[in-house]
C-alpha cells in the first residue's frame, strides 16, 4: 500500500447481501448508461481477453459534486459471469487507489509491464471466480473527485462509508442485473475500517437477511502491541528499543505520540535499515525509504509509505491520455495528476475510530460470516497484531489451529472461531495476492464455497 496502517490487519473483508432495496428506471434506459461505460479496449491490452469491462463515474453527492470512479471487470464468458457473485474491492491508505493496488497488482485480470504502457494477464485473477468491482474512494483518490475542493481536506471514516453506500445505491440502479446476486465487500489494510463500516450500514438497512462478511482493520491497542512484537521477534529491532516502544508508544489511547515515542520510532528505523517492511524477505524498490516514511496509518504524524516498483508502473500507465480516454476517466479535467495515493486525503484525514471490535461484535451477533487473512512476512500489519485483535473478541474456537496445503506444501495455517475464520498465508507480505497469487486464489475460492482451507 502507498500508505500504511500501523494498527491494521492485512486481510480482506467479505460481505454478502441481496440488495432488494435498490430500485431504479427501466432496464432499457439503464442499459444505455452501461453501454456508455463499456470499455472496448485498453491501450496495451492483450488480445482475446474474453471478459467485459466497464468504468466511469457515479455521483454520490449532488450538492458538492462528489463523484466516485469505478472499474468493473466481469468474469470471462466461459465461466458464466451471469451466475457469478459481485465483489466490491476497496484499498485503504487512507487515500490509496483500489485501481492502483487491488486491480493493477493484486486480484485484477491485468498487470502492468515495466514499460508503463502495456498489460499482461494475471493467471490468478479473482475475476475467474467472481465479477470484480474496484472503487476509488473517497473523493480525491485516483480519478474520483469533488467540485468542492474543501471536501479533500475534511474527509474521514464516516463520510467515506456514507459515500460508498450512496455509490452502491446508484451503481445498482445502473447495473440492475446485479441486484439479486450474492454481493461481497472485500478490502485490505486501512480498508479494514472502510469495509466493516460500509457492511454495518448495508446490514442495518437490510436487516433480516443472512449475510456473510469478512473483516480487516480492528483495534489500535492490540494491533500496535502485535506490530512491535513482530519487529522484535523477527530480529528487526533490539531488545531495548522493543521495551521502549512498548512503554512510550501507547497508540491505543491517543492519536498523538509522545516525544519519547517519536525518538523510539526513529531508533527502530535505524535498526531496521533498508528493508521492505511490507515483505521483509524481499528486496526494496526504493533505497531511500525510511521507517517514518513507511508508517502512515490514520495518525497524521506519520508520513508516506514506501513506493513499490509496481506502483511506479501504475503511475505511468494511468496518467496516459489514451488510457484515461479508454477508461472514461478524468472527464472534468482534474487539476492534479492521477496518483496511487493522495497526499491531501491521507494527511488531512479527520475521523478514525480506535477500534472496529464493536462492529465485529454486531455483525457476528447478526450471524454474519467473517474471514480474516494475513501474510506472515508483513512487518507493517503483522500476523501477531491480527491474532491479538482477534483474541480480544473472546470467540469460542470451533476448529483448532491447523496447516492448510497447496500441492502438498503448507500454504499457511488456519483457525475457525464461532463467527470468524483466520487464515495465514506463508511467505506473503502486506498485499497477499501480490506476493502469493495462487494461494490467495485458493483462499478466495474456499471463502466463496464456504469451505475450510484444504487440510491435505
Amino acid at each position: 500500500m502507498g500508505y500504511y496502517q500501523v494498527h491494521s490487519i492485512s486481510c480482506a473483508l467479505f460481505y454478502l447481501l441481496l440488495l432488494n432495496l435498490f430500485v431504479g428506471n427501466s432496464y432499457s434506459v439503464l442499459n444505455s448508461y452501461q453501454e456508455k461505460d463499456r470499455i472496448t479496449y485498453l491501450p496495451g491490452q492483450p488480445a482475446n481477453t474474453g471478459f467485459n469491462q466497464y468504468s466511469g463515474y457515479v455521483t454520490v453527492n449532488q450538492h458538492s459534486g462528489r463523484a466516485l470512479f469505478y472499474w468493473l471487470t466481469e468474469a470471462p464468458s466461459d465461466r458464466e459471469p451471469d451466475s457469478r457473485p459481485l465483489v466490491l474491492w476497496l484499498n485503504g491508505g487512507p487515500g490509496c487507489s483500489s485501481v492502483a493496488y487491488g486491480a493493477a497488482e493484486e486480484i485484477g485480470p491485468f498487470r502492468i509491464n515495466s514499460d508503463g504502457k502495456t498489460l499482461y494477464l494475471n493467471p490468478y485473477s479473482w475475476n475467474k471466480l467472481a465479477n470484480l468491482l474496484f472503487l476509488e474512494s473517497p473523493a480525491g483518490v485516483g480519478f474520483s473527485y469533488s467540485n468542492t475542493s474543501s471536501d479533500l481536506y475534511t474527509v474521514g471514516d464516516q463520510r467515506t462509508a456514507e459515500d460508498a453506500y450512496a455509490f452502491l445505491v446508484n451503481w445498482f440502479e445502473r447495473f440492475p442485473q446485479y441486484k439479486h446476486r450474492d454481493f461481497y465487500v472485500a478490502g485490505e489494510s486501512y480498508a479494514g475500517h472502510y469495509v466493516p463500516q460500509l457492511s454495518q450500514i448495508i446490514y442495518e438497512k437490510n436487516k433480516g437477511n443472512q449475510n456473510p462478511v469478512g473483516n480487516a482493520v480492528t483495534d489500535d491497542y492490540h494491533d500496535y502491541v502485535g506490530t512491535f512484537e513482530y519487529w522484535w521477534t523477527h530480529g528487526l529491532i533490539s531488545d531495548s528499543t522493543y521495551k521502549t516502544l512498548r512503554i512510550a508508544c501507547d497508540l491505543g489511547s491517543s492519536t498523538h505520540p509522545t516525544s519519547d515515542c517519536v525518538k523510539s520510532l526513529d531508533l527502530a528505523d535505524k535498526e531496521m535499515g533498508n528493508i521492505d517492511p511490507y515483505s521483509i524477505y524481499t528486496l526494496p524498490c526504493n533505497s531511500t525509504s525510511s521507517l517514518r516514511r513507511r508508517l502512515r496509518g490514520h495518525y497524521p504524524w506519520m508520513s508516506r509509505a514506501y513506493d513499490p516498483c509496481t506502483e511506479r508502473y501504475s503511475q505511468t500507465y494511468f496518467n496516459l491520455p489514451e488510457v484515461q480516454k479508454a477508461f472514461h476517466a478524468n472527464i472534468t479535467g482534474i487539476s492534479y495528476p492521477w496518483q496511487s495515493c493522495s497526499d491531501v486525503v491521507g494527511n488531512y484525514w479527520t475521523d478514525s475510530p480506535l477500534s472496529m471490535l464493536p462492529i465485529y461484535q454486531e455483525l457476528i451477533a447478526a450471524g454474519i460470516r467473517i474471514w480474516v487473512f494475513s501474510g506472515d512476512t508483513d512487518a507493517v500489519v503483522p500476523i501477531t497484531a491480527t491474532r491479538y485483535s482477534i483474541d480480544a473478541l473472546k470467540l469460542p474456537t470451533l476448529t483448532k489451529w491447523y496447516p492448510w496445503y497447496d500441492k502438498g506444501k503448507v500454504g499457511g495455517w488456519s483457525q475457525v472461531y464461532k463467527g470468524l475464520s483466520l487464515v495465514t498465508v506463508t511467505g506473503a507480505g502486506h498485499e497477499v495476492p501480490l506476493h502469493r497469487p495462487r494461494q490467495a486464489f485458493i483462499l478466495f475460492r474456499s471463502f466463496l464455497e464456504n469451505k475450510p482451507m484444504p487440510a491435505s
